[in-house]
């Protein structure tokens, strides 16, 4: 790799990340700029505003796409005065992460470390620590970058994401919410108020692992597992990936292959092929896609070693 004259490496990747033919950063495009007061005053110019609309929560993703012009909403609606979105609550059931809730405040949530160990471990994978500190939970969902963590934990923990507009509310399963690459089934009217994350039933083991260019950029791969061990057999066996796919997805078939077995290395093995298998990988600057599934195939094994040896 070829260094600027001041040896920054991070230089250089930028510039690759933006050759010539590509736009460059600039200033946003004109828009009406509201900062709601109530949910409800949210909800009412989302319904006027329809597809022209953007809602800012953390802005660590809509902030660069503004500049690049890559969106060009009539309207942006701050939901920052709603101080009631921005808390981490808990129930005998599970816990609730509001709409404002920093990457910070997940990773230094003492409930969460308590119940959620792993949510904790891939926080910090989560860019920077100065985008951690205003980026959001809930708005990395409804990105849905398929290299981001919060999806993947979200698929791997059966997230409940509670959405709201003038027709009501409705609560949406993570397996129904994200479709494909930037893409999710919520509607143009509608705000995401609240994620609920149930907790597991029993004692469950696990493992997180992720591999990315440099420490805070998006992860070539991640993968992140779930598994019960009684008398040292597998049982509820949950697998995710993240990076690997037009959206973040569990990988049901090697979920299946592992459930009811001892493991093995020859299994280990065998399941992490059909994790590789039975993903889709992008092929761009950073990693082919034949890379991504190697990265599949050794990080599922790490993942499951992880786990095995807790």
């Amino acid at each position: 790799m070829v260094l600027d004259s001041a040896g920054d490496e991070r230089y250089t990747y930028i510039t690759r990340a933006y050759p010539k033919s590509s736009p460059k950063p600039m200033k946003p495009a004109p828009f009406n700029y509201i900062a709601a007061q109530t949910i409800d005053q949210a909800l009412h110019c989302l319904s006027e505003a329809g597809d022209e609309a953007k809602i800012l929560a953390g802005g660590q993703s809509l902030g660069p796409m503004l500049n690049l012009r890559l969106a060009r909403p009539s309207t942006v609606i701050d939901i920052n005065p709603l101080e009631e979105l921005a808390n981490i609550s808990n129930d005998e059931n599970g816990i609730r992460i509001g709409a404002l809730v920093r990457h910070h405040a997940i990773e230094t949530s003492s409930i969460i470390a308590d119940r959620f160990p792993l949510i904790t471990a891939a926080a910090r994978h989560v860019a920077h620590p100065t985008i951690r500190n205003r980026g959001t939970f809930v708005g990395s969902l409804a990105h849905n970058d398929p290299a981001a963590e919060w999806p993947l934990i979200a698929q791997l923990f059966d997230a409940e994401i509670t959405v709201r507009s003038l027709r009501g509310e409705r609560k949406i399963h993570a397996k129904d919410f994200f479709e494909s690459y930037l893409t999710t089934t919520l509607e143009a009217d509608e705000l995401i108020t609240s994620v609920y994350l149930p907790f597991l039933e029993g004692d469950y083991v696990w493992g997180f692992e992720e591999m990315s260019r440099r420490l805070g950029d998006f992860a070539l791969a991640a993968v992140g597992v779930l598994v019960q061990v009684n008398n040292n057999i597998c049982q509820n066996v949950r697998i995710a990936l993240a990076g690997v796919d037009e959206s973040a997805c569990r990988a049901t078939q090697a979920e299946q292959r592992l459930s009811g077995q001892q493991l093995s290395d020859a299994l280990l093995d065998e399941v992490a092929e059909i994790a590789a298998k039975h993903c889709d990988p992008p092929e761009d600057l950073h990693a082919s896609a034949e890379d991504r599934k190697h990265l599949v195939r050794v990080l599922t094994k790490r993942a499951l070693k992880s786990a095995w040896n807790q």
